[in-house]
């Protein structure tokens, strides 16, 4: 059984930084991506970034490209999400995702999901 849990998200101003991990108990699959969501209030899920596991091949959104970066650690089944520059539009609970092997850019494409983590941004 596979497990996600992030930390790390908060409160913060505009403008500041945050930084988000996630760890995986369990293998999500020698070849999968690993991604981050986030969902608020009213809105869809939808897709932050993602990093292949192999290479590690990183896709942005384009509402966070530039002030993102993912990364991860294959030898301690961790990854992270650096958030600079925060907007307070980048408000919303974030959810981190493992097992994808196709798609993932969408939420359909991946098997493994965390409980989620807030992030608040004032102006």
């Amino acid at each position: 059984q596979v497990q996600l849990v992030e930390s790390g998200g908060g409160l913060v101003q505009a403008g500041d930084s945050l930084r988000l991990s996630c760890v995986a108990s369990g293998r999500t699959g020698s070849g999968s991506a690993m991604g981050w969501f986030r969902q608020a209030p009213g809105k869809e899920r939808e897709f932050v970034a993602a990093v292949t596991r192999n290479f590690g091949i990183t896709y942005y959104a384009d509402t966070v490209k530039g002030r993102f970066t993912i990364s991860r650690d294959n030898a301690k089944n961790t990854v992270d999400l650096q958030m600079n520059s925060l907007k307070p539009e980048d408000t919303a609970v974030y959810y981190c995702a493992g097992g994808c092997y196709g798609t993932c850019r969408t939420a359909s494409g991946y098997t493994y999901w965390g409980q989620g983590t807030q992030v608040t941004v004032s102006s």
